[in-house]
């Protein structure tokens, strides 16, 4: 079968992620994949052709479409005329689900990744998109899946077609995140703590919804009670050039306890130097792959109740209300206070509900169910 998956784009996001993660376990005997970028090829596109899986690149400008890239899409779906095209993210929804369409492919998927289209929070840009898509959703789209429920009823809610919903949860790879005592060492030895320095560790992109600012508001309570734990921090724009970020840490008076480092791509070992992690996300969180990652690696969450996040945790950390710093760092606590065999066996109850709910193999099998079923519906009618 033929699939070919059109992008927003493929930096390193979540959804970027998703997609590469089911590109590494899709079938291929059954599934022959194609990537098209509609802006660029990004630092994800070397990794996708390493597993041999061609990929094209638009050139739209982000959040700019252009009559002259739309039709180049149009183009290069008719000349793959491919069995099935999934769409990923909301300008990819909309563009790369009418161009397909107007190839003659009925057989075409949405996938929805965010839960969260406050008109205070959300660009007007991103909200016009939304609501084009939701006015076309009904006959675009033969299937819509989403990465959570949360953010299957959001989008409900904004007018999607109900009917056509599927979720899909997010999915982990355990064989490349696990608990990893020498990482553990590793890691550590780097930040210049000890194997018994209580670590927490808050792991995503500097972005208002990840909510860092939020986070060391938790930070300065946690120091108060326990002044001996330290904060790990990494992603994009997580370093000492960031002035607001900065400002904060200094505020919460844990300057000297806290460790910016930026982009990595150690996320296992990251994750597995951890006690425990946290994340203070206020909206907008439909899935965050954070959780999956830090839990399989035997690291329990203390979460924001924020998109799915206190289902993915489940009786496995703790989850306070959105907005909820205070109470946050008394969950923070409440995890690095408890006995060590204690807060053992709530790791190993992570791992395990990630490999139980989560793991990557089935959750592929669970896309590839979706495309087969794509493919079997007899869509409408064509558009020429």
């Amino acid at each position: 079968m033929r699939i070919v998956f059109i992008i927003t784009g493929l930096s390193t996001g979540g959804a970027e992620m998703m997609l590469f993660k089911v590109l590494e376990c899709l079938d291929r005997q059954r599934f022959a994949p194609h990537v098209i970028s509609l802006t660029t090829l990004g630092e994800l596109a070397p990794r996708i052709a390493a597993l041999g899986i061609p990929i094209d690149a638009v050139g739209m400008k982000p959040g700019l479409p252009s009559p002259s890239g739309f039709f180049r899409l149009t183009q290069i779906i008719k000349h793959l005329n491919p069995d099935v095209v999934h769409t990923w993210m909301y300008h990819a929804d909309l563009l790369g689900g009418l161009a397909a369409r107007l190839s003659g492919i009925s057989a075409v998927g949405w996938c929805i990744r965010n839960s969260n289209l406050d008109k205070n929070r959300t660009k007007l840009s991103t909200r016009a998109v939304v609501s084009l898509c939701a006015s076309i959703s009904k006959w675009v789209p033969s299937r819509i899946l989403s990465c959570s429920e949360r953010a299957r009823q959001v989008h409900v809610a904004h007018g999607y077609a109900a009917e056509k919903m599927v979720i899909v949860p997010n999915g982990f790879d355990l064989n490349r995140f696990k608990p990893d005592d020498h990482a553990r060492q590793q890691i550590r030895a780097e930040l210049g703590i000890t194997d018994q320095t209580p670590l927490v560790g808050l792991i995503g992109r500097f972005d208002p919804q990840k909510n860092h600012l939020g986070f060391f508001e938790a930070a300065a309570v946690l120091h108060r009670q326990m002044p001996q734990v330290h904060f790990l921090l990494a992603g994009q724009d997580i370093d000492s050039r960031n002035a607001a970020l900065m400002q904060a840490i200094t505020q919460a008076g844990v300057l000297s306890n806290t460790h910016l480092l930026g982009l990595r791509n150690d996320m296992p070992e990251l994750m597995a130097a951890l006690d425990v992690l946290a994340s203070s996300s206020s909206y907008g969180e439909a899935f965050p792959n954070v959780l999956g990652e830090a839990m399989a690696c035997g690291v329990p969450c203390a979460v924001t109740d924020v998109g799915d996040s206190a289902y993915i945790v489940g009786d496995t950390g703790r989850v306070v209300a959105s907005g909820d710093m205070a109470g946050l760092a008394q969950a923070l606590a409440d995890i690095l206070q408890l006995p060590a065999a204690e807060r053992l066996a709530l790791g190993e109850a992570a791992r395990s509900r990630v490999a139980t709910h989560f793991e990557i193999g089935h959750i592929t099998r669970q896309y590839e169910a979706f495309y087969a079923d794509l493919a079997s519906i007899k869509g409408p009618e064509r558009l020429h």
